[in-house]
């Protein structure tokens, strides 16, 4: 409990609104579990594991956000987690602060939509985390402001301006400092409890621009004095979102158990990149899964920004880091801590090959991209 209280001081700066998703009054009602959900898929295989033949079941505690993880949804729906012996237990929580202090606490296992910011922070601060894999690699993150303001040209036009966001959002101030800029003070930031009122504030004219999570794409298009005038990942190209996250602790005990997460998830990923059928079945998964209508994942899914994928993306969370302590939001002594210990992506590598010889007859062209891939982000 120490260790947790520790991080009071940390937190607020930026966990409450760091997370790829969006805050306040969610959508997502369900808490389910694998095993009660899956049932249309493998409920006629609950016979045959009875007796001696039985598999030990490994129980998993998995934080869920209003915006979801669509690779999740997947695989607890077709059962693949269970085909591993897998039972997950999903958790909702809407604040990254809270998914976070549930992580160190033990109520939860892993989280894995709760942003890079926060965890980095944590780290900093003396917690020992591992970066497993992640899920967006950029979230659809939208940069807004009221429908009569001109003024956009790019990042420097938040400079002298008033902004609802944190100002240790890395993709922001990463950009600022590229022009010459100092993040911390060359931005008025404005801090908000929660995205619905970030929304208003612009509505109101209390601040000239916002930074809102993934979820929020729904609403903000519902409000005709609110307009988008940019994404994150325009300012920073694959900056990584959202992080696949456990404690050193679970990891040091479950690597055999994160290696078949990992899997699962790329096997989902392949599934879902497939086709735009496969696509379209995934989003109806997803919003049966979560209570939510496809209006409201179309906000977000649809869209270019919206680009998810189990890798770790290493060479990206370095970046974060590095601005992060550079611009003074990382707790002193973070220069003494090696990030790479802290991201796995040598057993992410493992379970890419496994999965490619387990699965990859499912879709080749997928393996291969995702080979390519993980030596362009992580090598």
């Amino acid at each position: 409990m120490k260790r947790i209280k520790m991080l009071a001081a940390v937190l607020p700066l930026s966990l409450a609104l760091f997370a790829c998703q969006g805050q306040g009054s969610g959508d997502s009602k369900n808490s389910g579990t694998d095993t009660a959900k899956e049932g249309s898929a493998k409920a006629e295989d609950g016979s045959k594991a009875e007796g001696k033949d039985k598999k030990e079941v490994i129980k998993i505690n998995w934080a869920r956000d209003n915006s979801g993880n669509a690779f999740q949804e997947l695989a607890m729906e077709k059962g693949w987690f269970k085909d591993e012996g897998i039972e997950i237990t999903q958790k909702p929580f809407d604040a990254s602060n809270d998914a976070t202090t549930a992580l160190l606490s033990g109520n939860i296992d892993i989280f894995s939509n709760y942003g890079t910011n926060g965890p980095l922070q944590t780290l900093a601060a003396g917690e020992d985390l591992q970066i497993v894999g992640g899920y967006m690699a950029t979230g659809c993150m939208p940069i807004i402001t009221r429908t009569d303001n001109y003024d956009w040209t790019g990042v420097e036009s938040l400079v002298g301006k008033t902004v609802a966001a944190d100002a240790s959002d890395y993709t922001i101030g990463g950009a600022l400092l590229e022009k010459g800029y100092d993040p911390k003070t060359d931005v008025k930031w404005v801090h908000y409890p929660n995205y619905s009122d970030m929304t208003a504030a612009v509505i109101k004219g209390e601040v000239d621009y916002a930074v809102v999570g993934t979820s929020r794409n729904y609403e903000v298009q519902q409000q005709p004095n609110l307009k988008v005038v940019s994404y994150k990942s325009d300012l920073m190209p694959w900056y990584s979102c959202c992080r696949m996250v456990v404690t050193s602790k679970y990891f040091e005990e479950n690597k055999d158990v994160v290696k078949k997460i990992i899997k699962v998830l790329l096997r989902a990923q392949a599934y879902y990149e497939k086709s735009p059928e496969n696509k379209a079945e995934v989003k109806k998964i997803v919003a049966k899964r979560m209570n939510v209508t496809e209006d409201y994942l179309d906000s977000y899914m649809d869209n270019e920004h919206f680009r998810i994928s189990v890798d770790p993306l290493k060479h990206e969370v370095e970046r974060a880091w590095n601005i992060l302590g550079e611009t003074g939001f990382l707790s002193e002594g973070w220069d003494k801590i090696k990030v790479d210990d802290h991201i796995q992506n040598d057993l992410y590598y493992e379970a890419l090959e496994e999965a490619k010889e387990a699965y990859g007859s499912e879709n080749p062209e997928f393996y291969e991209k995702m080979e390519k891939f993980y030596q362009e982000h992580n090598a």
